[in-house]
């Protein structure tokens, strides 16, 4: 999923710096495709030559470019992907050669906007439907995203803390650490139907460059692969499997990025093993005993275990599916005893009054939770 790193060496090692500068930048853009499988065409990197040396503005590439889309007679699938690399590249070449930012949701909004302008129909708009999406680095597994209707207020959460944290006497370790966190986190909500990838990657350059540190962006250009592979990473657990959540494969991206360091980012280090239920031998035992001693001694544990089963839910999800109408009785009688016991977890621990709060079951919830399915 590489697209082709020579095409600019000409500019990037013999051209003046404003040749060079705009060279390093359509390098970028054009790697940044590789996030979603994308190639351009060769007439989009002709016409970035021409733009490098002046001949032309980069207004001028995207009107070429959608005339060149406009005499096609005939559309294929592969030409709408060649299509959207090619505009996408572009668009972001224009972004990046802007010094503007703005630190806000609606900012964000805006780079999808102006990213997806003339790809998507609802380029810059929050998604109105809930999404999974299968990942290769998953072995066929999504991440959990933020339910739709949940984005503008965890969006707001998410800016809001970030606006308050200064990184002012940061050692360089603990600066990388807490800024692949917002960016994972900010990557994790998923805002966009499509394109979220691609629009992290370019508000994380702007956001680096607004706060006046260096980005060698050749990193977005040659590994835009791994990094969505680390982003993705950073952001699945499995608790039957025993999988947590990995930061480090991000932070090492990001300093390779901004420290200059060389850690080798290899995507195949970052695949998970496939997800696995315990077999039925390995709860067997010679007097059958052991799975009913994992079953918990209250009914109403045992109810809400079967109600969490394997996903991530909220008090309100959690109340619904067991038809209850008072939160103490809930809290009283069902989940703080379950997450007292060992049975249930926060997704959060250290934000229980966080915006995204769900609850999901332990390994040790897990494991009781299939004991009560085949005693069933």
């Amino acid at each position: 999923m590489k697209n082709k790193p020579n095409e600019f060496d000409e500019y990037l090692q013999q051209s003046e710096p404003g040749r060079r500068d705009k060279a390093q930048t359509w390098r970028t853009a054009i790697g940044l495709q590789a996030v979603d499988g994308l190639t351009p065409s060769g007439y989009l990197v002709e016409t970035a030559k021409r733009h490098i040396e002046g001949d032309i503005s980069i207004d001028e590439v995207r009107a070429l470019l959608d005339s060149y889309y406009e005499a096609k007679a005939s559309r294929t699938t592969d030409d709408a992907d060649t299509e959207e690399a090619d505009k996408v590249s572009a668009n972001i070449t224009k972004l990046l050669n802007e010094r503007t930012f703005s630190f806000s949701p609606a900012g964000l909004a805006a780079i999808h906007r102006r990213i997806f302008d003339g790809v998507f129909k609802f380029a810059g708009r929050f998604r109105q439907c809930n999404i999974s999406k299968r990942e290769w680095v998953l072995q066929g597994e999504s991440v959990l995203y933020v339910g739709f209707s949940e984005i503008r207020q965890t969006l707001e959460y998410d800016f809001g803390v970030e606006r308050e944290f200064s990184y002012k006497n940061l050692s360089p370790d603990e600066m990388i650490k807490h800024f692949a966190q917002f960016i994972s986190g900010l990557w994790q909500i998923h805002p966009f139907r499509e394109g979220n990838t691609r629009t992290t990657a370019v508000f994380a350059i702007k956001y680096l460059r607004a706060m006046d540190f260096p980005v060698a962006n050749d990193l977005f250009a040659e590994h835009a692969w791994y990094f969505r592979n680390a982003l993705v990473r950073a952001n699945y657990r499995n608790y039957a499997s025993k999988i947590e959540p990995v930061l480090a494969p991000l932070e090492l991206f990001f300093r390779n990025l901004l420290l200059n360091e060389h850690h080798e980012l290899k995507n195949r280090a970052l695949i998970v093993a496939a997800p696995q239920e315990m077999s039925q031998s390995s709860d067997r035992t010679s007097t059958g005993q052991v799975p009913d001693k994992l079953i918990p001694d209250s009914p109403g544990i045992c109810r809400l275990l079967r109600v969490v089963g394997d996903q991530e839910l909220s008090v309100k999800g959690m109340m619904e599916a067991l038809s209850l109408r008072h939160r103490e009785t809930f809290l009283a009688n069902y989940l703080n005893p379950a997450i007292d016991q060992g049975f249930v977890r926060l997704l959060y621990p250290d934000s229980p009054r966080h915006p995204r709060q769900k609850y999901l079951l332990t390994v040790k919830g897990t494991l009781a939770y299939q004991a009560l399915d085949k005693k069933a």
